[in-house]
């Protein structure tokens, strides 16, 4: 067999409460107590079902209730408990003096899911959302693919000027030769001589030393 329902609801009130509603059921709270739910209605006149009596009781009209701004000692609570125990916001409340299950929820709902969101964090797992944590990588590649891409143009655009200005002592030193003769044996020193000039160009027109090119070769 099923489990009986908590009351019939057939015929009963619904929706807001009015304030001769609480003061009826603070009367008869404070002469009867709030042992039975079930029964409270009825003797206090009420056409309400015992639940809403003990929801509006619990949340609203208890004595002892805690109101106002939550500190951020109960915040942190409530984000560590939440971790533990997911949404079960009558656990939560039993760690958190005077505050009710249902001002819980709503503080959470309302302010502490959306600034975990911003931060990052999924509120239902309490880990690093993946979109989070794949933006923010994929804008510190995109950044180095920036400069290493700089770099690299940097130092074509210098390779290039440097093999025209080669070039050009090449054609001079070729012309001011030309009917004088040349001396073959020096050919292996003016190869390396070559080289040594065109990496110095390079650097000079960067404006690096070799230790900072992470290319750069002595031939």
């Amino acid at each position: 067999m099923g489990r009986s329902p908590f009351c019939d609801k057939t015929g009963l009130k619904r929706g807001p409460w009015t304030p001769e509603e609480d003061q009826k059921l603070l009367a008869c709270i404070q002469e009867h107590g709030h042992g039975n739910w079930r029964a409270l209605p009825a003797k206090a006149g009420l056409e309400r079902c015992g639940k809403s009596c003990r929801l509006r009781w619990n949340n609203y009209l208890r004595p002892d209730i805690k109101r106002g701004k939550f500190s951020s000692q109960e915040e942190q609570t409530i984000i560590q408990l939440h971790a533990l125990l997911g949404n079960r916001w009558s656990a939560i409340a039993t760690h958190l003096s005077r505050r009710t299950d249902n001002e819980i929820k709503n503080y959470w709902n309302t302010h502490i899911k959306k600034k975990l969101a911003k931060m990052g964090i999924d509120p239902v797992t309490h880990k690093p959302q993946r979109d989070h944590a794949l933006s923010s990588n994929n804008a510190h590649v995109q950044s180095k693919n920036a400069a290493n891409m700089s770099h690299l143009a940097q130092w074509e655009s210098a390779r290039l000027e440097a093999e025209a200005r080669l070039a050009r002592q090449s054609k001079l030193q070729a012309n001011s030769e030309c009917g004088g003769g040349s001396d073959t044996g020096g050919g292996g020193s003016d190869c390396c001589g070559d080289n040594k000039n065109y990496w110095d160009n390079i650097l000079d027109l960067v404006n690096f030393s070799p230790s900072d090119s992470p290319i750069f070769r002595v031939f």
